[in-house]
């Protein structure tokens, strides 16, 4: 497939909240193999709010099957509205036939999708899908489906995203619901709209949530609130709980749109909750979840990722799958009160290793998770290859520039807390004649685009031209690039972290007077620590990974604001 002659891009995406949220690894997939093209994501009404200015997509439609869609007609009126979009290429992540059939209709020449549910024949290219007994996360389902197209690594956890408006106002109305600002907020979500096999016991969500918010109390004396989610027709299910609890409490259940619930849980300290969508929303969040699992497959769909608690009760029918428990629900009813809360008070203990804030001898606070303005005023220094993208030496083809997992949303986490990007990097090839400064700017053009459809927009670059023997003042470990950055940019070196993968990076921010972060996938040995100390570069971190390296800035910059 010539790739550039892609220009349009339908994909029809999951019909549940949950599935549609562990998607999203999958669609940024899709736009880094197609930076250029107009993506569409078709999905339901209640999914298509989930992805809302999200930075993979162009756009979202609409497939309302109960509405102007239902029926033939409608599927027809659909097929022919997709039609007149000439898309270029369809990529099913839903499985029915229906799915395969419509993007046929509309005439879509090349359509991707696993052969499931009949419907081979309309595929251009049916991809098998995994051996059903071999149990595979759903993120990585969808990941993989991206294979053949030429997608490869692994995927990050899923990452959502909410406006600043839309959490003023939430704000507000947790005020208005008596909630303080400084609250330390435990979510729990008691319902299901599968059905009522998922569901734990209500009387014991509302006994670990009171032993909860007691101990968090006993242990820092911090105010605890509890806000209850769940969807409509769950209303006395909330209310029942709430009744149960000394805490102030907040039931949202049947009261929040989309975009309202994921501002909630990403307010939310932790959350007790069934297998369920928002289990997925908080885990996009990095909340930590604590999930109770019954009738479904923990395996395949948990939440992604492993700051987060599953609690089961291993029975001989489970997972069977079914929305009704036929017999006597003992995978829910097994699970106790105890294994609950001792899963949640040990997330509550990681939560507060990293987050406490001293006051005065004896006291500590459990600080809320949104530290949305944590880094304002920090800046961020990049070496580039080998950082931030895959580095075949001298790279001087733009299209050959491809970003390491995991770079976008990480730094899109460091954008989001209030932090300047700014990259750094030696380019001797220009120097020695290998690339020229309009190859540069070209690759420099795709590596900042790619970013910004991260939501990890760069605040600058600079970069070194010289041939190492040309004894430049700007050549890394050489403080040039970052003098002419702190001058053009205003920057503050006293608040300043450098991320890089080579010593120089590490000598660098020594100089400069920045923390440093060795980036690495393999393990420092004894040797290479000896040189790094003989040339004065010691890290102050070693992190495998752009995601790692990022997680230890934020616990450097929480430790620095207690």
């Amino acid at each position: 497939m010539d790739k550039k002659a892609i220009k349009r891009i339908l994909v029809r995406g999951p019909n549940w909240l949950g599935d549609a949220v562990m998607c999203e690894p999958a669609l940024r997939g899709l736009r880094s193999l197609f930076p250029d093209a107009q993506i569409s994501l078709l999905v339901k009404p209640g999914v298509a709010d989930l992805f809302a200015g999200h930075p993979a997509l162009t756009r979202v439609l609409t497939y309302d099957a109960k509405g102007r869609h239902a029926g033939l007609s409608g599927k027809w009126a659909l097929a022919g509205q997709l039609r007149r979009q000439g898309f270029d290429l369809a990529v099913l992540f839903q499985n029915a036939f229906e799915a395969a059939f419509l993007t046929f209709l509309a005439g879509v020449p090349r359509r991707y999708g696993y052969a499931t549910d009949g419907r081979s024949l309309l595929l251009s290219n049916p991809i098998a899908a995994p051996d059903r007994h071999t149990a595979v996360h759903q993120v990585h389902y969808y990941w993989d489906l991206l294979k053949p197209l030429g997608l490869t690594g692994d995927p990050s956890a899923p990452g959502l995203a909410v406006f600043l408006e839309e959490e003023q106002a939430m704000a507000r109305r947790f005020t208005q619901g008596g909630l303080g600002s400084s609250d330390l907020v435990v979510g729990i979500n008691p319902g299901s709209t599968y059905g009522g096999a998922k569901r734990w016991l209500p009387e014991r969500f509302a006994e670990v949530t009171e032993r909860l918010c007691r101990t968090i109390r006993e242990s820092g004396g911090q105010q605890v609130s509890v806000v209850i989610f769940g969807a409509k027709g769950e209303e006395r299910l909330g209310q029942e709980i709430a009744a149960r609890l000394s805490s102030r409490s907040l039931v949202l259940s049947g009261a929040t749109t989309i975009r309202e619930l994921m501002v909630a849980v990403k307010r939310c300290s932790i959350l007790l909750t069934n297998d369920t969508g928002p289990m997925h929303i908080a885990s996009s969040f990095q909340v930590p979840v604590v999930a109770i699992f019954g009738p479904t497959d923990w395996r395949t769909t948990s939440p992604f990722g492993s700051a987060h608690a599953i609690v089961r009760q291993p029975v001989d029918c489970a997972p069977c799958l079914l929305r009704e428990c036929p017999i006597d629900h003992r995978c829910m009813t097994g699970v106790t009160v105890e294994q609950v809360y001792d899963a949640a008070a040990t997330q509550v203990q990681i939560l507060k290793s990293e987050s406490l804030k001293s006051e005065d001898p004896g006291r500590v606070t459990l600080r809320p998770t949104d530290f949305s303005t944590v880094l304002e005023g920090v800046t961020v220094f990049l070496d580039r290859d080998g950082t931030l993208n895959y580095d075949p030496g001298y790279l001087s083809i733009a299209a050959d520039l491809k970003l390491l997992a995991g770079v976008g949303p990480a730094l899109a986490r460091l954008k989001r807390a209030g932090a300047r990007l700014v990259v750094v990097t030696n380019q001797s090839g220009v120097g020695r004649g290998l690339f020229t400064l309009k190859d540069l700017e070209a690759i420099h053009a795709r590596l900042e685009g790619l970013l910004e459809q991260e939501d990890a927009a760069l605040d600058a670059i600079y970069f070194c031209p010289h041939h190492p023997d040309d004894g430049c003042h700007c050549r890394k470990p050489n403080v040039g690039m970052v003098e002419r950055a702190v001058s053009e940019l205003q920057l503050d070196l006293r608040h300043s972290y450098l991320i890089g993968d080579h010593a120089r990076d590490i000598q660098l921010a020594k100089r400069v007077g920045a923390k440093a972060v060795l980036l690495t996938s393999a393990l420092v040995d004894e040797q290479a620590l000896e040189m790094l100390r003989a040339e004065q570069a010691m890290p102050d971190a070693v992190a495998p990974s752009m995601t790692e390296a990022v997680d230890w800035i934020f616990t450097d910059a929480k430790t620095r604001l207690r």
